[in-house]
């Protein structure tokens, strides 16, 4: 067996990766590739991070032609004011792909416990304040100050509040409105909450977009946010009836597919 030297142990580690999937998976993905042919038919368009244990498909147990997936740092979806057609980044297009040229209803966001760029949004204590050389330097810093701030903004309002108090978001319409409360129970740290009330915002950026406005003002499009736990393999499911996220588990899923339907 050949040991590769440790400068190579990552591109090694897949490839070794791609003959074990040539042994295990291969035939059985190209027979699923083969059911749907050249005509997929998505469920879902869904956002998330790029943190290497976030494997969507996997908690989801998702297969072949399921969703759309798209993943950045952070899970953010830029907020339509800030779109710029000579500077589009692939979110806005990705939402576009999903809901108005394949036609699927449903557009997930999913945060995650322990997430780095959230983290670093979350040492930054107000965005607002990095320099431009820092932002220049830092292509993450100057990622998470422009689309992120909003949601630190959020964040520190409900830090003010000791936690407590209910935070309000834009909905579908300039009219309808949701609100939520972060973590009622205590139960993980400020960069967590940072991180669900971040998740809750990229709702409101994603119903900012005019295509996405109209499916939701007819109810054919919804968005849904989850959070995941990577520290317990937990996955969250924001209630609106409930005004929080939920863990989904066996004792609940019925009454949230009522919810959702």
């Amino acid at each position: 067996m050949v040991v590769a030297p440790q400068h190579h142990v990552g591109i090694v580690k897949v490839l070794r990766g791609i003959i074990r999937y040539r042994h295990i998976f291969r035939e059985k993905m190209v027979r699923q590739f083969q059911i749907i042919k050249d005509d997929p038919h998505p469920d879902a368009v869904f956002f998330t991070c790029i943190d290497s244990r976030m494997i969507p498909t996997r908690f989801t147990m998702t297969n072949v032609g399921d969703m759309l997936i798209t993943r950045n740092a952070g899970n953010l979806i830029p907020h339509a004011s800030s779109y710029d057609p000579n500077a589009i980044t692939t979110e806005p297009a990705a939402l576009e792909l999903g809901c108005v040229i394949n036609n699927i209803k449903d557009v997930i966001v999913c945060g995650h416990s322990d997430c780095k760029a959230i983290g670093i949004l979350h040492g930054l204590r107000d965005p607002a304040t990095v320099s431009l050389l820092d932002k220049q330097v830092s292509p993450l810093k100057a990622w998470l100050c422009r689309h992120a701030a909003s949601s630190f903004r959020k964040f520190d309002k409900l830090k003010a509040a000791g936690f407590k108090e209910p935070l309000e978001f834009q909905s579908e319409t300039p009219m309808r409105r949701f609100v939520a409360y972060i973590d009622p129970e205590n139960k993980f740290e400020e960069v967590d909450k940072l991180s669900q009330v971040n998740v809750l915002q990229q709702v409101e950026n994603i119903a900012s977009y005019p295509f996405i406005k109209e499916g939701l003002v007819d109810g054919s499009i919804h968005i849904h946010a989850f959070w995941f736990d990577i520290y317990t393999g937990d996955l969250y499911y924001f209630s609106r009836q409930q005004k929080r996220f939920i863990n989904i588990n066996e004792k609940n899923i019925n009454k949230l597919i009522m919810e959702v339907g």
